[in-house]
């Protein structure tokens, strides 16, 4: 077995490579991170072993610089293992007593874990779809965040320009109150409208919901409006809309390749009734391969779900708060994917109400509810078998 260990950085990378009888083919040597450096990688790599040998390529998990070296490593059909840097230091550590570390020397360590750890799983490509799952999850998350924020401003300035609107629309975010809004910003530019013109608008971007009267009924309140006129923030509503518009388009286009994929992964999470493909995507990307934890209170423990205890000499504490450490994404996607599992599913419902009658708050009962959830995903993903509801 030949192993091949990278210390990956932004411009260079070093690489060690190791036979398994411990003798040094290529002592340490650095390669640039372009087209050429990749290329002198693989024929180093070529001219130390022999078409029969097996080949093994580790390196450390480091963001987005190791991503076209490892998308390299696989399309030249290298067996790749990406490593958690935090076993790298554990492991290099364990090595020497020696406070030293250079990438000289991970690159070294990396190649000797390789050879002494059998339990390392290499690069997949379920692992490719967990990467991408969770780009694509995580870039929704701030999309969806962002838009939140500009819809926040859309009700401080309709606040300001049109404060009696908002008693006349179910909601302000609505196709027909933005369309309106946009055509005209402000009370007073509605006040001068003409009600054909006002009705058309109207009818036609709420499908037909909304007619002549709800046309006079808006017009009529803008005439009493206590609104100010302020050109400025007008602009600024037309401006957010339009941009709440774009983020519309971005997240759905997001939500197609999400979709995309979650068809290839074919997970039964999506057969719990209130789990969808969005918040399903969302937990499977954030767990990765559920084959690294051993049980879920490991996986609730990662999203910072577990509880914290503080004991020191005779003080113990009597509450036990969650960590709220690790992962926030899967923490959101956890507690937020109980509660539509507790509308939705009667068992889970059932077990919520227990919790209430037990005088806990809405947030603790909710947590209990989230472990049991996490116990029922972790079995569904080990047996691959869809969910059923007891009889």
């Amino acid at each position: 077995m030949i192993c091949v260990g990278i210390d990956v950085a932004k411009d260079k990378h070093d690489c060690f490579i190791l036979s398994s009888e411990g003798e040094v083919l290529a002592d340490v040597f650095t390669i640039s991170n372009n087209a050429e450096g990749f290329g002198t990688l693989l024929q180093t790599i070529r001219r130390c072993t022999r078409p029969s040998d097996k080949i093994k390529v580790g390196l450390e998990a480091t963001g987005h610089y190791s991503y076209n070296i490892l998308g390299f490593l696989l399309d030249c059909g290298l067996p790749t293992y990406v490593i958690n840097p935090l076993h790298t230091n554990l492991y290099r550590k364990s090595l020497s007593l020696r406070k030293t570390k250079t990438d000289r020397v991970d690159a070294r360590t990396i190649a000797t874990m390789l050879m002494s750890d059998v339990d390392l799983k290499s690069y997949t490509d379920t692992s490719y779809h967990n990467d991408e799952l969770k780009s694509l999850t995580r870039y929704r998350f701030d999309k969806v965040r962002e838009r939140a924020k500009l819809k926040t401003s859309i009700s401080r300035l309709v606040c300001i320009l049109f404060p009696e609107l908002e008693k006349l629309v179910p909601s302000l975010h609505m196709a027909s109150v933005y369309a309106l809004l946009s055509e005209f910003p402000g009370a007073k530019q509605i006040a001068s409208t003409h009600l054909t013109r006002l009705t058309n608008l109207l009818h036609e971007t709420s499908k037909g919901r909304y007619g002549r009267e709800k046309a006079t009924q808006i017009r009529d309140a803008a005439r009493n409006s206590i609104g100010s006129a302020m050109p400025a923030k007008s602009l600024e509503l037309k401006h957010t809309i339009r941009l709440i518009g774009e983020l519309d388009e971005e997240i759905e286009e997001i939500e197609k390749e999400i979709n995309s994929i979650m068809e290839v992964v074919h997970s039964p999470i999506t057969t719990i009734p209130g789990i969808g493909t969005r918040m399903g995507a969302m937990i499977l990307a954030e767990v990765g391969d559920f084959s690294n934890f051993d049980s879920p209170d490991k996986i609730l423990a990662y999203a910072g779900l577990s509880p914290s205890t503080y004991q020191s000499g005779q003080l113990t504490n009597c509450y036990s708060h969650m960590e709220k450490r690790g992962s926030r994404y899967l923490r959101y996607a956890i507690f937020n994917a109980t509660k539509f599992v507790c509308n939705w599913d009667p068992n889970f419902a059932a077990y919520l109400a227990k919790k209430r009658a037990e005088g806990k708050h809405y947030n603790v009962a909710i947590s209990h509810a989230a472990k049991k959830l996490v116990r029922l995903i972790y079995a569904m993903e080990k047996s691959r078998q869809p969910y059923r509801t007891a009889a």
